[in-house]
């Protein structure tokens, strides 16, 4: 059963984020706030990053992925929420 606290934030970010340890930082940000999900590169030089947790939570993340780590430079982010699944175990770097 999901708990109705527990919500899925999807979030593409663009700008300098690959290569600066965007996805090392989001990591651990991520599991000390208790998430999970995971991240990756893509080919178009973004960032993607879906998480599930309590919705308050999430929203500390998203505080995170609007500046990055110190060596990122965010230009742009794409937010959406939808319903937790449940499906993830932990916060994983997808390569």
């Amino acid at each position: 059963m999901i708990n109705n606290n527990l919500k899925r934030l999807i979030v593409k970010i663009f700008g300098q984020v690959q290569g600066v340890f965007f996805r090392s930082y989001t990591q651990k940000t991520a599991e000390d706030l208790g998430l999970t999900g995971w991240v990756q590169n893509e080919s178009d030089g973004s960032v993607l990053v879906i998480a599930e947790g309590e919705k308050l939570k999430l929203k500390d993340f998203l505080e995170f992925l609007k500046k990055g780590p110190n060596s990122a430079r965010v230009s742009k982010i794409e937010i959406k929420w939808e319903k937790a699944t449940g499906e993830f175990k932990n916060f994983e770097i997808k390569y």
